[in-house]
């Protein structure tokens, strides 16, 4: 398991971290060209086709990993099942642009929803193909996908904002990369259509994948309303500073746990009939990933500031504080987005259905509530961090008393208490050079906020032995002249 575990890590660090240079060169050209509004537009349209592709996919891809009777025969019949299904909703969404366009009163809105109705149809067709890459543990192929896909999309996104297309560089890059998406993967592990619907190999795993369903559909809203109802209520405006401070907070963390996350699932599946051993291995997860979420949560607050005119420039300064509130949920939301792995891992999609409902019915509370009641998209971030706390901690109580069969939950918690040392240290230490800091070039105090933060954690590490870098080091001089 070790050994699976860390080469999926390994492939996915490598596409991922690739790809950051990339998103952020990207979003730095974008939020240049682009006012505020034209991000808020295409925010609105990718929230809608995201509840679309719920439909197409409903826990599908989770249970074809999950699963390990299927034949050739119930995958040939599951993709002809997406298949017919991408057509309809694609149709379905195409004919809805009008219906959305009015609701915002935007004929862009209309035009952007009536294009991404093709990225639906390649995101359902690319379902199949894509689960078999993780059931069949072929990271590698994953992460050389990805980056190619990346950089090709990349390059023509950045060219179409420099020519002058507007806001449509920013929705040229998903929809190319749906079709390159497709292309690849199908090639890899070609599907036969059927005239059919598939429903006999569909009831195979329906039993799985309709709360993984039911938790994809609810945690959607649990994710997505804030956008929706910022936009409806607040203006575009204030939703593409929500969206820009949200976007720029969750940029590191994908790019970290969608390094192991991934990898989660399809290894630990294979103990689902061990849940001592599965639950060992998560809590050495857990450990990781409290090490890297709970000290981001501190640097992200006090380089909000530093980040934000870097990348997107003065006009986004409003953005600002809302970013510091959202990084308060950093390390709680890096730690979290592991959960659903292991409840999928051992089979228990209802309770992560349950935390889902939870989650959604807490999270559509807090952002009604700020919006409604601050009137703001700060109210709105502050309410959004405070149900994310308090959902953490419902979560894996759900876990250990249920899911992993009573489980001391004091091993959890005892993965927490190094990390959270270490957190407080950064923040005495960042809050007393931010006020040093405060008049200095952004570019030099983000480097001197930067620098005294990898010094501090490197040192901690070290002590802790939490890493013993100096053996490392020295063992591999060792060899060198062995």
């Amino acid at each position: 398991m070790k050994k699976q575990l860390f080469s999926g890590i390994a492939y996915t660090a490598l596409e991922k971290y690739s790809n950051i240079a990339v998103q952020l060169a990207i979003t730095a050209v974008l939020a240049r060209l682009l006012p505020p509004a034209d991000f808020g537009v295409v925010a609105v349209a990718t929230v809608i086709i995201t509840f679309f592709a719920l439909f197409t996919d409903m826990g599908i891809s989770t249970a074809i990993v999950q699963n390990k009777t299927l034949t050739e025969k119930d995958l040939s019949n599951i993709f002809s099942f997406t298949l017919w299904s991408g057509i309809v909703l694609a149709v379905l969404f195409f004919a809805s642009s009008w219906l959305i366009g009015n609701y915002y009163k935007s004929t862009t809105l209309t035009v952007i929803c009536q294009l991404l109705s093709l990225n639906l149809f390649t995101s359902s067709i690319t379902i199949v193909p894509n689960a078999l890459f993780y059931k069949h543990k072929d990271f590698k192929y994953i992460a050389l996908r990805g980056l190619t896909i990346q950089i090709s999309c990349g390059i023509l996104g950045v060219t179409a904002a420099l020519l002058g297309a507007g806001l449509y560089a920013l929705i040229i890059p998903p929809i190319l990369s749906g079709i390159l998406m497709f292309a690849i993967s199908v090639k890899r592990y070609p599907q036969s259509p059927q005239l059919t619907w598939g429903l006999v190999s569909i009831r195979k795993i329906f039993s799985y994948s309709a709360y993984q369903f039911m938790f994809n559909v609810i945690n959607y809203f649990s994710r997505n309303l804030d956008k929706l109802v910022i936009g409806k209520k607040l203006g575009m405006n204030q939703l593409g500073y929500y969206q820009k401070s949200y976007s720029l907070m969750m940029l590191p963390l994908q790019n970290i746990t969608a390094v192991i996350t991934p990898v989660i699932h399809p290894i630990f599946s294979d103990f689902q009939n061990d849940i001592n051993k599965l639950a060992s291995g998560y809590e050495k997860i857990i450990r990781l990933l409290a090490f890297i979420g709970l000290p981001l949560t501190v640097g992200l607050f006090f380089t909000a500031k530093e980040l934000t005119l870097i990348f997107f420039g003065p006009q986004w300064m409003p953005s600002v504080p809302v970013f510091k509130i959202l990084a308060i949920s950093a390390g709680v939301q890096v730690i979290l987005s592991s959960s659903g792995s292991i409840f999928q891992a051992s089979g228990d999609t209802k309770s992560l259905f349950v935390c889902g409902l939870f989650s959604s019915i807490l999270n559509v509370s807090g952002i009604l509530f700020g919006v409604f009641y601050f009137k703001s998209v700060e109210g709105v971030a502050y309410c959004i961090s405070t149900t994310f706390a308090i959902n953490f901690v419902q979560c894996y109580w759900q876990m250990y008393y249920i899911t992993l069969k009573k489980r001391n939950i004091l091993l959890f918690f005892k993965q927490l208490i190094s990390p959270s040392i270490i957190s407080v240290i950064l923040i005495i230490a960042l809050y007393l050079i931010n006020l040093l800091t405060s008049s200095y070039n952004i570019i030099i105090s983000l480097f001197i906020k930067t620098s005294v933060f990898i010094l501090i954690y490197i040192t901690y590490i070290q002590i802790t032995k939490e890493y013993d870098i100096i053996k490392r080091i020295k063992n591999k001089e060792l060899k060198e002249l062995l």
